[in-house]
């Protein structure tokens, strides 16, 4: 790999961007490709395709047989609330591969008997934020049911661009929390971007039926973020 090739993709990985090197049998390693910055063309696709994945592929351009490998930052997965449905979550979402941190200013609530073997932050979630900022690799989930405490994180997720942002509530609790998101300057667009109420519509009626509908909710996000230009 040509070292201006892997500086760049060492820039990428610090800084917690996809990137898709592009490989020939007779090159090597000749291209990288960032996400977000995709050719509209089919190398574009493939290397989109390799990344929403999350793992190499081939893809066939213009006759050529190319080795695409992809680089995917870790998904940080933040819980707002240390609640019944978080002790749910987290061991689910540690069973699905993902790293689950959990933030409430409720010491009571967020304790290590509660969630063993959890990063637990009992602060504030802006307080925790500015010193672990989100980023567009991070899904978080407000869930504690108080606007003080979700508020803050979910504006902090929507400046971030966060790939998945959920919120529990009912739509009438949505709706108060509209209002206070465009009173916050928020527009339309961007506080559609909250899924709420939070989970797949699979009829869930307890806090671990409810885990499993935002588990599955997030991993859909995930695989497919960067397909929006497509429907």
């Amino acid at each position: 790999m040509k070292k201006s090739i892997l500086e760049q993709l060492n820039e990428a990985r610090a800084s917690r961007r996809g990137a898709v090197t592009v490989a020939s049998e007779e090159e090597g390693v000749r291209q990288l490709l960032l996400e977000g910055e995709m050719p509209d063309d089919a190398l574009g696709q493939a290397a989109s395709k390799v990344l929403r994945a999350g793992k190499a592929g081939t893809a066939d351009v213009d006759g050529e047989a190319l080795f695409l490998n992809a680089y995917v930052p870790p998904v940080r997965f933040v819980v707002i609330g240390a609640v019944h449905i978080s002790q749910a979550l987290a061991p689910m979402a540690r069973a699905a591969g993902y790293d689950l941190e959990i933030i409430d200013p409720r010491g009571a609530f967020a304790t290590p008997d509660r969630f063993p073997d959890v990063t637990l932050h009992a602060d504030w979630p802006q307080d925790v934020l500015s010193s672990r900022p989100l980023d567009a690799y991070t899904a978080l989930a407000a869930i504690t049911h108080d606007p003080k405490i979700d508020d803050p994180a979910l504006i902090a997720a929507l400046e971030a661009n966060c790939f998945y942002i959920g919120a529990l509530g009912s739509r009438k609790t949505h709706g108060r929390r509209i209002e206070r998101l465009t009173d916050a300057g928020f527009g339309q667009a961007a506080i559609g971007r909250i899924d709420a109420p939070i989970g797949l519509d699979i009829g869930a009626a307890n806090p671990q039926e409810i885990a499993v509908a935002v588990l599955a909710q997030m991993i859909a996000a995930f695989r497919k973020r960067g397909m929006e230009s497509l429907v």
